[in-house]
């Protein structure tokens, strides 16, 4: 092998191993977002399935 490819091979694994830590953080924060999100979610709803009974039980809001 050339020497030049033997001196820059080291460099670029080092640099794509760091960039890819990078990207993974992202995705990380992502995936908590969306885990997030969906929890909220599902926590909403049973109030609103309480909130739709008591509109059919008490019509008009009172």
């Amino acid at each position: 092998m050339n020497r030049q490819i033997l001196v820059r091979l080291p460099r670029r694994i080092v640099i794509i191993v760091l960039l890819s830590t990078m990207l993974q953080g992202c995705v990380v924060g992502n995936v908590v977002g969306t885990a997030i999100g969906a929890t909220v979610e599902v926590i909403k709803v049973p109030f609103r399935i309480v909130g739709a009974a008591v509109d059919v039980i008490i019509p008009g809001g009172d």
